[in-house]
């Protein structure tokens, strides 16, 4: 098959399919397809259709952080403060299924003294949970109820789509539309038309994936103000590759 690329897509003079392959077997009264279109040139498009939705799903990681000087203490500090913050997520009106432990940590602290060795002068003990949201209207405000129940590390928030798949069905109906333009731009462009698709491929989606997360640092627990969260928009976006058929 003969090949020309321009401007990014294939073009190809077609071969009579009974120059590319051997004859088949068939069976009686049934019939054998060709495996390349007889007559015409081939158009290989690539295409990326696009659909927008309002994220309703926020993650955030919070977690408390606690020194002491012996490694017990550290951890009972840790315990107590966490047990605090998970309580009040939960009057909160988070639910068990959206609160999951993401990291538990102990170490020691160390004092650097040139020509000495390390010495241990107490000990970090961390713990950090993942919460969704699934009111993120409300997010803020848990936000600002994590800090006054001790959490002094959180990060986020991570906005998403809940269930894309009717998005993502969109993105593919506007793929598709966005091909087919393509495809009569350069048939007309190359004095032919469309005669039908040959092909379509999925070569990708992107389901409203989080871009950069901001970061939220504890703060006063007597704050004037409360934490918004703009949830904005997200692209959830699908890229097909389709294969026309130019006569």
């Amino acid at each position: 098959m003969k090949r020309v690329s321009v401007m990014g897509v294939v073009l190809a003079a077609a071969i009579p399919a009974t120059g590319m392959a051997q004859a088949l077997p068939a069976a009686p009264s049934a019939s054998v397809e060709p495996l390349v279109p007889a007559r015409g040139t081939i158009l290989d498009v690539s295409a990326e259709g696009r659909t927008t939705r309002v994220p309703d799903l926020a993650t955030i990681r919070a977690g408390v952080v606690s020194q002491a000087p012996t490694a017990a203490a550290a951890l009972a500090d840790n315990a107590q403060r966490m047990a605090r913050v998970v309580a009040a997520l939960k009057r909160a009106g988070i639910a068990d299924r959206d609160l999951a432990t993401a990291n538990v940590g102990l170490s020691p602290q160390y004092r650097y003294t040139e020509g000495q060795s390390p010495a241990i002068t107490g000990y970090q003990a961390t713990n950090t949970i993942s919460i969704r949201f699934r009111d993120v209207a409300k997010a803020g405000g848990v936000l600002d109820t994590l800090v006054a129940q001790g959490a002094n590390q959180i990060d986020g928030p991570n906005l998403s789509i809940d269930k894309p798949e009717a998005a993502l069905d969109e993105a593919r109906t506007d793929a598709v539309k966005r091909a087919r333009a393509r495809a009569d731009l350069y048939a007309a462009a190359a004095g032919m038309k469309v005669a039908r698709v040959i092909s379509i491929a999925e070569a990708g989606q992107d389901a409203g994936s989080p871009g950069p997360q901001p970061v939220f640092m504890a703060r006063a627990m007597k704050a004037e103000a409360a934490s918004d969260i703009a949830p904005g928009e997200k692209d959830v976006t699908v890229t097909l590759s389709v294969r026309f058929l130019l006569q």
